[in-house]
Formats: C-alpha cells, sequence, structure tokens
C-alpha cells in the first residue's frame, strides 16, 4: 500500500513539473526593440473596360431537361390535378388494381401513418403520407419521400414512386 502511495505522488510531482511557468523575459530589451511599423506598398493603379465575350464553353453544366426527369425526385403535377384533403384520403385503397393501401389520421413524423399490403417494388416500404398541396406523398418508415400521386377524379388517384413505377390508386 506505501508503495502505491509513493508512485502516485511521484506521478503528481512529475506532472507537476512539466506544467512550470515559463515566460520570455521582456525587461532585458529596451523599449526601442519593439518592431519596426511596416511601410505602405505602392497599389497599382485600377483599370476599367468591357470584359471579352466568354468562350465557348461554360464552366457551369447544362440545366436538366426537366425537374422530375432526376432520381428522387418527385414528378410535376399535373395541370388539371384536382384539390385533395386529409380527411378524404382515410381510409383503404387499391394500388394498381393488385394491392391495398391503408391511410389514417395517426400522427407520424411530419405526416400520417399509411402502410401497404400485397403490393412489390418501393411501396413495401411505404410507412406515412401526407398531403402538400394538391398532390398526396408517399413516405418510406423515416420519413423519405417514395413516391406521389394526385387526384384525377373522385376515388382515383395516378402518380409513381421515385424510380418511375406507377402508383394508381382507386376505392
Amino acid at each position: 500500500m506505501q508503495l502505491r502511495y509513493a508512485m502516485t505522488g511521484l506521478v503528481v510531482t512529475l506532472a507537476l513539473a512539466g506544467c512550470q511557468r515559463t515566460a520570455y523575459d521582456y525587461s532585458s530589451n529596451s523599449p526601442s526593440a519593439a518592431p519596426a511599423p511596416l511601410t505602405a506598398q505602392p497599389v497599382p493603379s485600377v483599370q476599367g473596360g468591357q470584359l471579352p465575350p466568354p468562350s465557348g464553353s461554360s464552366q457551369f453544366p447544362a440545366a436538366p431537361a426537366s425537374a422530375s426527369s432526376m432520381p428522387g425526385a418527385q414528378p410535376a403535377v399535373a395541370a388539371n390535378a384536382l384539390d385533395v384533403t386529409k380527411e378524404s384520403m382515410v381510409g383503404s385503397w387499391r394500388v394498381n388494381g393488385s394491392c391495398d393501401m391503408f391511410l389514417t389520421l395517426t400522427n407520424l413524423g411530419s405526416g400520417s401513418r399509411g402502410g401497404t399490403r400485397g403490393c412489390v417494388g418501393e411501396l413495401t416500404a411505404m410507412g406515412s403520407w401526407e398531403v402538400a398541396g394538391k398532390q398526396v406523398l408517399l413516405k418510406d418508415r423515416s420519413g423519405n419521400a417514395i413516391g406521389s400521386v394526385y387526384k384525377t377524379a373522385d376515388n382515383r388517384f395516378q402518380g409513381q414512386t421515385n424510380t418511375g413505377q406507377p402508383i394508381s390508386l382507386s376505392r
């Protein structure tokens, strides 16, 4: 036990020895030994004039043909899309005539809880949904948009997933 205290004391002493204050002795220098101020440098004159026309190549890439052609982009809402309310979406929907989608008003993150049964592709990951303008955004369980639909008639919606899989909802 004595050896342990002795070792601890030695470690503390060595640690404190490394923390000694060292300082520069300014008293040995005369006040006139301060660094000399910098001298001003001449500045070249500024010229004005017209820039030459840009060369044929641009430093910026060309804009894509349409935003919806980009991977992961939501399709544009059709000009004839009808207004949609959250309350009108609640319930069971037939998806592409082959599987089912269930939409509730139970909050889940920024949307409402939803899900699918018997669907394939991205729709199997659906966990929530929300109305954004005239679109209904379909989201995965992490809240990432996986697709969207818009109202084309009473009880009928059309759209697609982010990978281009068509979505048709009806009841």
